[in-house]
C-alpha cells in the first residue's frame, strides 16, 4: 500500500463522535504526537490504523478508499473541464480536493448536477416543452437519481445481502437440505415459503387486465402471485425472491428509501424496486456459496450460470454487487448497452468512472460485442489516468412472445482491475505486464483527453481547437468533405 494521506478525513471521524486529540490517541494505541502527526499530513495513513478505527468505531473503509478517492476526482477533472475548461484546475488541487475533502467534493459535484439539470430544463421550456410539472428542478432524473444512490450507497446493499443470505439458509433448513440446490428446487421452496408464511399463493398465468410485459403482477387483496407462463426456473425463482424481499425486508426497504431524501415520488418508488432487486439477486446467488463457486471456477460466467441455473447477464450483475467486506472480493464493474450506446445498467462495486456527459468510448470491447453476438470477447483497456482493466463482453437477448415479437438485444461487460486478473479465466492469452497490450480508451469524447485519438467524436470540453482551414484535420468531427 503506499502512502495515503487522510489526515482531515480522520480529523471529521474524531470530531464527529465527540473526541479529543488525546482521547482518540488512547482508543487507537497511538501516541498523541503520532495522531497529531497524521491529522496534519506529516505522516500516512496505515493499514494497521485503519484497522483499530475499524475495531474502535464499526468504520466502513470505504470511506478511506483510495478506490472510491480515484472515482471522486474522475468526477470532479469532468465538471472542472465542463465549467472552466480541460487544465483549468491544476491535476495536483483536484486530487487534494478529492483526497482531503470527500463531504466538500459531493457538495460541489451536487450542485453541479443541479445546475446542468437546470440548463437542461430551460432548453426544453425555450424549445416549447410543457413545463407545467417543473417546480424547482429536480437535480436528476428519476432513474438517474436511483443509480448514483446504489452507486454510493454500498452499505445499504451490504446489509440486504446478510439478510438475504440469512434466508436462503432458512429456506434449504426449512427444506432439510443443505448447501444451494437447484434452481428449479429453489424456485419451488421460495414459492412454499409464499404460502405456508405469508398466506400467498403462486400461479402461472396472466393476470387479468395486465400489460403483455408485465411478468409479476401482487394482488395483495386476494393474496395471489402471478407469473407470467413460459418463465425459467431461474425467472421464477427471481420474481418469488422480489416478493418476499417487499413481504419480509419491506420495512427495512422502506427505512432505506425514506432516509435518502429523494427529490421524487417516482425517485422512491424506483428506488424499492432496486432494493427488492438487489435482494432477490443475493437470495439467488447467496455470498458465501457464490463467492466459493466463483473462486473455484475462476469466475468463469459461462460455468456459474450453468451452475446456479441463471442467465450471463444476472451473473455479471451479481459480481458486480458483492458489497460485503470480504478480502476474497474482486471489485467488478458492470454495464449494458443497446445498439444506440444507451446505457440501460451500471453498477460498479469500485472506482470505474461512467461518464454523465453523454457517450462512451467506441474502443471499448462492449461494442465490439454487437459484430460478434454470442462470442465472449476480452480486453485489455487503459484509461487516460494510466489505470488498466480487463473487461468481458458479450451480448445477451431477452426474447418474450411468439413470431414477430420484438428481440430485445444488449451487450454486456464485467470489468475489474488488471491487478485481480489472474483469478479470472479470461486472463489467459494475454500478457498482462506489457502496459502497451492494452487498448486506450476514455469514458467519452468530450471527457477524454487522449488528442491523438482516430475515433475522436467530440473535442474535450472546454477546450479551443486550434483550426487551420488550410489543412484538413484527421478528426470526423472536422471533415467537411466526402473524401
Amino acid at each position: 500500500m503506499h502512502k495515503t494521506f487522510l489526515g482531515i478525513r480522520l480529523r471529521t471521524l474524531r470530531e464527529q463522535h465527540g473526541l479529543t486529540q488525546l482521547a482518540l490517541a488512547e482508543r487507537l494505541r497511538l501516541s498523541p504526537s503520532y495522531l497529531n502527526q497524521i491529522e496534519n499530513n506529516q505522516r500516512p495513513l496505515t493499514v494497521p490504523v485503519l484497522l483499530r478505527l475499524q475495531s474502535a468505531f464499526g468504520v466502513d473503509l470505504q470511506v478511506f478508499s483510495e478506490d472510491e478517492q480515484a472515482r471522486q476526482l474522475a468526477d470532479l477533472r469532468e465538471v472542472t473541464a465542463e465549467v472552466a475548461g480541460a487544465g483549468a484546475v491544476p491535476a495536483a488541487e483536484l486530487q487534494a480536493l478529492a483526497q482531503q475533502m470527500p463531504a466538500m467534493s459531493r457538495v460541489l459535484l451536487s450542485l453541479h448536477q443541479r445546475k446542468r439539470a437546470a440548463e437542461e430544463r430551460l432548453s426544453a421550456l425555450a424549445a416549447g416543452a410543457d413545463g407545467d410539472h417543473f417546480a424547482g428542478g429536480a437535480p436528476l432524473q428519476p432513474h438517474e437519481e436511483v443509480r448514483e444512490f446504489f452507486y454510493a450507497r454500498h452499505q445499504y446493499l451490504a446489509q440486504l445481502d446478510e439478510r438475504a443470505e440469512a434466508l436462503h439458509e432458512a429456506v434449504h433448513a426449512a427444506d432439510g437440505e443443505a448447501g444451494v440446490a437447484g434452481v428449479t428446487d429453489l424456485a419451488a421452496a421460495l414459492e412454499r415459503r409464499l404460502a405456508e408464511v405469508h398466506g400467498v399463493r403462486t400461479v402461472a398465468a396472466a393476470p387479468a387486465g395486465a400489460r403483455d410485459t408485465a411478468v409479476r403482477v401482487f394482488d395483495p387483496a386476494r393474496r395471489t402471485l402471478s407469473l407470467a407462463p413460459g418463465l425459467e426456473p431461474g425467472q421464477r425463482a427471481f420474481q418469488a425472491a422480489i416478493q418476499l424481499a417487499f413481504l419480509e425486508e419491506g420495512e427495512r426497504i422502506e427505512a432505506f428509501t425514506a432516509g435518502a431524501a429523494f427529490s421524487t415520488r417516482e425517485a422512491r418508488a424506483l428506488a424499492r424496486i432496486g432494493f427488492a432487486n438487489h435482494f432477490a439477486g443475493c437470495l439467488l446467488l447467496p455470498h458465501g456459496p457464490f463467492l466459493a463457486a466463483a473462486d473455484a471456477l475462476r469466475h468463469d460466467i459461462d460455468l456459474l450460470a450453468e451452475r446456479f441455473g441463471v442467465s450471463f447477464e444476472t451473473i455479471c450483475h451479481r459480481l458486480s454487487t458483492m458489497q460485503r467486506p470480504d478480502p476474497r472480493t474482486i471489485p467488478f464493474f458492470f454495464v449494458r448497452v443497446d445498439r444506440a450506446g444507451n446505457v440501460s445498467k451500471r453498477q460498479s462495486s469500485s472506482d470505474f468512472h461512467f461518464s454523465r456527459t453523454g457517450g462512451t468510448c467506441p474502443l471499448w470491447n462492449v461494442y465490439e460485442a454487437f459484430a460478434q453476438p454470442g462470442k465472449v470477447l476480452t480486453q485489455l483497456s487503459r484509461m487516460p489516468d494510466g489505470r488498466t482493466y480487463l473487461w468481458v463482453a458479450r451480448t445477451v437477448t431477452h426474447e418474450r412472445g411468439g413470431y414477430g415479437a420484438h428481440r430485445r438485444s444488449f451487450a454486456v461487460a464485467l470489468g475489474c482491475d488488471v491487478k485481480h486478473a489472474e483469478r479470472l479465466v479470461y486472463a489467459k492469452g494475454l500478457d498482462l505486464s506489457d502496459p502497451e497490450a492494452a487498448t486506450p480508451i476514455g469514458a467519452g469524447c468530450k471527457v477524454c483527453s487522449r488528442v491523438d485519438c482516430p475515433q475522436r467524436a467530440f473535442p474535450l470540453l472546454g477546450r479551443e481547437l486550434a483550426i487551420d482551414e488550410n489543412v484538413r484535420q484527421f478528426a470526423p468531427f472536422a471533415d467537411a468533405d466526402p473524401g
